[in-house]
């Protein structure tokens, strides 16, 4: 296996624009495949000429430098085309979440001021209502058969005139707006230049080792950050090659990964939960994975042993600082830790800085809790439009996560909740993520989210949002009981409600924001302080 910097060494040195890095890593083999979708195989040559191509359409449609294209629908290969062909005039894409509806595709529509629409047959309607009411216009494509008012992005690309395209971006041009999720508040539009993106591969090949040859399969969508920054730009610095696949499916998971010889791929904790509880009657052993990036400590025992992945690894980051903290690919690890600072391949490169603050702003010590602060080459310019959120991200340079978090001795990091996370009781800060984490390990709950609810006695009380695993039978007191066998008194909920499931973000997050607007969840639920055995 080469070391992650000898497999940079393998290309030409670029100037760290999207197409600057294309063209180094094709000129090595440009026969060589580079993405996978939908049974057809594109080459590098292959694709980098329909980059040109969609480039040439893109000026064609008065796309010019700055501009801002959406790209609404499930993941295709046209996202990655797209990406491409608007790097390289300099323009910006703005990918959104096919689930959205009116109201929130509207709001990024608008907030963006789009010039173009590239839609799915599926979210060309919503799309369309989203963009009534701009001030110019915006043209819509379409990626895929189903509607014939609109023209097939393959069909336009194939009729494009040749054209000359810019010659003059650079790497600080910004490339995309990725909207966060919204839970709370309006979505922001984090912008992240050229520069950051291919920097972003360049340190997910150290990560995961990503070597040259590897085939990386994408099941976490391509509107978010971890898809685009870990998976698209890390198959970019590595010059291998991907699978995209329209979205996670758990029942054919395995046959993917077996029918495209995929040997990375990248999950989220749902993820892994979910492949863990499934039927072992799905699983393939002749898959080819051996690494995976987003492990958890409830599933890494099963997909090492049981699905045969050596190499499971942890990280943090979020959609303003990709790719903060890492957990090494070989040797030590600690469960739960989500590791120490990361680094990219040259050690000479300069690389993150993290601290643990309180309020004020002052460090504190070894294992003491307090707001995650970090400095990366690899972070957002900016919230679009917004300055003012901007600059309440940052402190004297560094971003303020939100995130609460605890470094050991060894310099190794622990989430131990978001901000907004705690449940303060009895004069005690509890983490809403781990009563999550514990209630999650019990042997007949498939889910669980615990969240504050109002007491009485002022402060909160601790209700639990629970689903079962299929065919388990499990009761309130049942759940009371196991959170005393694992946790301190003053963390056991008062409140149990089961659900048949819990709601989720696009990206299979829990939406505690959804179950703490629901009035009727507490109502539903068992009050354990009032009964003494539950029936």
């Amino acid at each position: 296996m080469k070391s992650p910097l000898e497999v940079l060494k393998l290309y030409p040195e670029h100037d760290y624009t999207l197409a600057g890095a294309f063209k180094s890593r094709a000129s090595r083999d440009p026969q060589r495949p580079l993405l996978l979708f939908g049974g057809k195989t594109w080459s590098w040559a292959e694709f980098g000429a329909a980059a040109d191509k969609t480039a040439c359409l893109l000026v064609a449609r008065g796309i010019r430098k700055g501009d801002r294209v959406a790209v609404m629908a499930r993941n295709h290969e046209g996202h990655v085309l797209v990406l491409f062909a608007l790097a390289r005039i300099g323009a910006i894409m703005v990918p959104l979440n096919p689930e959205f509806g009116v109201e929130e595709a509207r709001y990024v529509m608008h907030h963006a001021g789009v010039c173009g629409v590239i839609a799915s047959s599926d979210t060309l309607d919503t799309a369309r209502a989203a963009c009534q009411g701009l001030a110019a216009a915006p043209w819509f494509i379409l990626l895929d058969a189903g509607r014939h008012d609109v023209p097939l992005l393959k069909d336009l690309i194939r009729r494009a005139p040749d054209c000359a395209l810019p010659e003059d971006v650079t790497g600080d041009a910004t490339c995309l707006i990725v909207y966060t999720s919204g839970t709370t508040g309006f979505p922001k539009g984090a912008m992240h230049s050229q520069r950051s993106f291919v920097t972003g591969g360049e340190a997910f090949v150290q990560r995961v080792h990503l070597q040259d040859e590897d085939r990386v399969m994408i099941v976490l969508p391509l509107f978010h950050i971890n898809a685009m920054f870990y998976s698209v730009a890390g198959t970019l610095a590595a010059g291998c090659s991907m699978v995209v696949v329209p979205r996670f499916s758990a029942s054919t998971f395995w046959d993917t990964a077996v029918e495209t010889g995929a040997t990375e791929v990248n999950i989220i904790e749902a993820i892994g939960t979910i492949l863990k509880n499934r039927p072992r009657g799905e699983f393939r052993p002749q898959h080819r994975l051996r690494k995976l990036y987003g492990a958890r400590q409830n599933f890494i025992e099963s997909f090492r042993n049981e699905f045969g992945i050596p190499h499971l690894v942890s990280g943090f980051g979020m959609t303003e600082i990709p790719g903060v903290t890492c957990t090494p690919f070989e040797g030590q690890y600690k469960p739960g830790s989500m590791g120490p600072v990361g680094r990219h391949p040259d050690p000479a490169r300069a690389w993150a800085q993290c601290r643990v603050v309180d309020d004020e702003g002052r460090d504190l010590g070894a294992n003491e809790v307090g707001e995650f602060a970090v400095k990366t080459p690899i972070v957002m310019q900016g919230y679009y439009r917004d300055p003012e959120q901007t600059r309440a991200a940052f402190r004297d340079g560094w971003f303020l996560t939100g995130d609460l978090v605890r470094r050991d001795e060894d310099g190794w990091f622990f989430f131990v909740a978001r901000k907004k996370d705690i449940i303060r009781r009895r004069g005690e800060n509890i983490s809403g993520a781990e009563l999550d984490r514990v209630i999650g390990g019990h042997p007949a709950v498939h889910e669980a989210a615990a969240i504050a609810v109002p007491s009485e006695l002022g402060e909160d009380e601790i209700l639990a949002a629970v689903s079962l695993k299929p065919g388990e039978r499990c009761s309130a007191a049942d759940i009371a009981d196991w959170c005393r066998q694992h946790l301190a008194p003053q963390k056991v909920p008062r409140f149990v409600v089961f659900v048949d499931e819990l709601p989720h973000t696009p990206t299979h997050k829990v939406q505690k924001a959804a179950l703490r607007a629901d009035p009727a969840l507490k109502a539903r639920a068992v009050d354990l302080q009032s009964v003494t055995r539950d029936p």
